[in-house]
């Protein structure tokens, strides 16, 4: 995500003072003050993280089935207090209720599936791959895992990285974005009675905070937030293990054949969480025999969806400022806002059209509740516009036909394609980007590799046959 909240502070590591100012925390819904936040700093940092590495011996040395228990426990606390976490993701992202229940159900169910996930690991069978011996894969926890989420979905982006990580073995501490601390608190508070002490925190902070949690003695860095700071964490990591997600631009190909609900699905999902979401759909793309009708359908079905009734504001100034530039600086020719509230932080869904191909609406993760359309001359043209940015997270393919529709879905530079919808997504299916929306997999048992080495262990058996 291109924010100015969710990645370190670009000072030299280790220089941070032993405190800071405290921090504001607003409500985005209207802009009032609604809390502080003292941000950690070095003796926090290293002290959470000293934890965690002595909560690891205890944790990884459980079996799956104690583990599963526990995780199980856990999303049993999340299920229980449910209203509490929406309201905490309420506060920090001015998210609808029913979107931020709808998440924190998410979060629960992200736990029982990784808590299942612990006890039926894969690896090569066991086997006598060299005369007189036997060989068998170990997968083992990587250690304590330093997780860093951003602020469009705290508690979500969390349970992405903290669940798979902890039923694999590993100890966690979550750093979540200056403006969003809330729902994690709550999580590291019962993960606390669930899972034992140290074994998940959260250290509330600053880009700084961030910064020094990075460089601090842990094993792997699990990362969400944009290209610059994925590189930086990349940097600071000094070969240590990292799994960065850093952000998408997503290509939406509609086909004159597109079925009637394409309009309303893309609508609802570009306006999902104010558009601030990696994956949502951004750039559409269409033929030029269908483009205007695709204008006016989009226009028509944005209009349905408004802001303040339909979906929530952006999360905070820095990023509607940066909204707001990059509307500025489009040349389209059609630039058409929905009706909504304006006022604050809120930004009413738009629709930019008739623009160049080398647009600031289309080369950027604008992040908010826009949708651009370019015209292509055919498939081949349109298959290069969808992969002519750097990012390759996420696309999808609107047809009637199926058979044309998943040759395009397999055509497509993406780490997930989906047809004839949008931001449909399982903890059982893998969710990952390449190119610059970053490495490694989220969602799915493939996530708990993340978070695992294998060791090959070889035993002689005596004196081959």
């Amino acid at each position: 995500m291109d924010t100015s909240t969710d990645s370190p502070d670009a000072g030299p590591a280790g220089r941070a003072p032993a405190s800071a100012p405290l921090l504001d925390l607003a409500d985005p819904r209207t802009g009032r003050l609604r809390g502080t936040l003292e941000p950690a700093r070095a003796e926090r940092v290293t002290a959470a993280v000293t934890a965690a590495r002595g909560a690891l011996p205890a944790w990884r040395g459980l079996t799956p089935r104690e583990r599963e228990r526990r995780l199980d426990a856990l999303a049993d606390l999340v299920e229980e207090y449910q209203e509490a976490y929406a309201e905490r993701e309420r506060a920090g992202t001015g998210k609808p209720l029913a979107e931020a229940l709808g998440e924190v159900r998410q979060v629960a169910d992200l736990f029982r599936f990784y808590a299942g996930a612990a006890r039926a690991g894969s690896a090569p069978a066991a086997g006598r791959y060299v005369p007189g011996h036997e060989s068998w894969v170990r997968w083992e926890p990587v250690g304590v895992i330093a997780a860093v989420v951003p602020w469009n979905y705290p508690l979500l982006m969390a349970a992405w990285r903290c669940a798979p990580a902890l039923a694999a073995g590993n100890t966690v501490v979550v750093k979540p974005a200056e403006t969003t601390p809330d729902s994690v608190a709550l999580l590291a508070e019962h993960a606390r009675q669930a899972l034992g002490e140290g074994v998940l925190a959260d250290l509330p902070g600053d880009r700084t905070t961030g910064r020094l949690l990075v460089a601090a003695a842990v094993d792997m860095i699990a990362f969400t937030g944009s290209a610059a700071a994925g590189a930086e964490v990349a940097a600071l990591a000094g070969g240590r293990r990292t799994s960065l997600e850093l952000g998408g631009n997503s290509p939406v190909l509609i086909l004159p054949d597109a079925p009637a609900h394409t309009w309303a699905d893309l609508a609802a999902a570009c306006t999902y969480n104010a558009g601030q979401s990696c994956a949502a759909p951004a750039r559409v793309i269409t033929l030029a025999e269908n483009h205007d009708q695709v204008v006016a359908e989009l226009t028509a079905a944005l209009a349905a969806r408004q802001a303040g009734r339909d979906f929530g504001p952006l999360n905070n100034p820095d990023q509607a400022a940066r909204y707001d530039r990059i509307v500025a600086a489009s040349g389209a020719k059609y630039s058409v806002a929905a009706p909504g509230r304006t006022d604050g932080l809120w930004r009413p869904a738009r629709l930019l059209a008739e623009l160049p191909d080398d647009d600031p609406a289309v080369l950027a993760e604008v992040f908010g509740p826009l949708l651009t359309v370019q015209r292509a001359a055919g498939l081949q043209e349109a298959l290069a516009l969808a992969d002519g940015v750097p990012q390759a997270l996420a696309a999808s393919v609107w047809t009637s036909d199926l058979a044309a529709g998943l040759d395009l879905a397999a055509r497509l530079n993406a780490g997930e394609a989906w047809l004839n919808c949008h931001l449909v997504q399982s903890a059982e299916l893998p969710h990952g980007g390449r190119g610059a929306s970053g490495s490694g997999t989220d969602l799915s048992a493939l996530a708990l590799h993340e978070y695992q080495r294998p060791k090959t262990v070889t035993a002689r058996l005596g004196r081959p046959l």
